[in-house]
């Protein structure tokens, strides 16, 4: 039987505990989704074989969210180990010297480097908080963005709110967005604070959006993705 093609818009986040359960909820979701990330909260659960299984035996594409922050030695080491397990994306703090050395470490065959601006966890309390300077937290995220993008970033995280922000940049020609802290109508924040519906940020110009708990928390997760990949296909592209 021919199956369903899968829009690769959709990234679904395997924020469960280890491999094992990252693996079920992939099988229970199937041709719902074809591009999946895996966090730092898994690593020690077995998320780089998780990554390697769902890629060799399933086909899957793979979104391997680390945010790596360090010196740049260490960031060019580190990433071109990661490249070995021929991942699709990888996340690093959006700051120039980690995004050239994150570029170094991947080479021309290695995986999209994704630049962290600001999490969409954070609101300006928090970057008071932590010192960050003033100014408006959307106009942050655009200079950080450019600043990225100037680096050499293949694509930036942000939240929704400032997707289209960040489209407008003429740095941001040829270059990937893409989203968390994205929910569907009627879904729970959670700690998320920046948030849209996915038709929304795919409209503002994200190129991907990250969804994981209205999917993988809900009775049948197969059901929700396929929901958002019709919410994601009403409004084309």
């Amino acid at each position: 039987m021919t199956q369903p093609k899968t829009d690769d818009r959709l990234i679904v986040a395997l924020d469960v505990p280890d491999a094992h359960s990252g693996l079920g909820l992939a099988a229970r979701i199937g041709d719902a989704a074809g591009f999946y990330k895996i966090g730092l909260g898994m690593l020690t659960g077995g998320g780089l074989a998780l990554a390697r299984e769902l890629k060799d035996e399933h086909g899957k594409r793979i979104f391997l969210d680390l945010k790596l922050f360090d010196i740049s030695a260490t960031i060019e080491a580190a990433v071109r180990g990661l490249a070995r397990f021929d991942i699709d994306f990888l996340t690093v703090h959006g700051d120039p010297h980690v995004v050239r050395a994150a570029k170094a470490g991947a080479g021309a065959a290695g995986p999209k480097i994704l630049a962290v601006t600001i999490l969409t966890s954070l609101d300006r309390a928090d970057l008071d908080a932590s010192l960050i300077r003033d100014g408006e937290l959307a106009d942050l995220v655009a200079l950080r963005a450019a600043r990225a993008f100037a680096a050499g970033a293949d694509g930036v995280i942000a939240s929704p709110q400032e997707a289209a922000l960040i489209r407008a940049l003429p740095e941001a020609s040829g270059r990937l967005i893409v989203t968390p802290g994205v929910r569907p109508a009627g879904a729970a924040h959670g700690d998320q604070k920046r948030i849209a519906t996915p038709a929304r940020a795919i409209a503002d110009g994200a190129d991907h959006i990250v969804v994981g708990r209205p999917i993988w928390q809900a009775p049948d997760p197969r059901a929700a993705a396929l929901a958002i990949q019709a919410e994601i296909a009403a409004i084309g592209g």
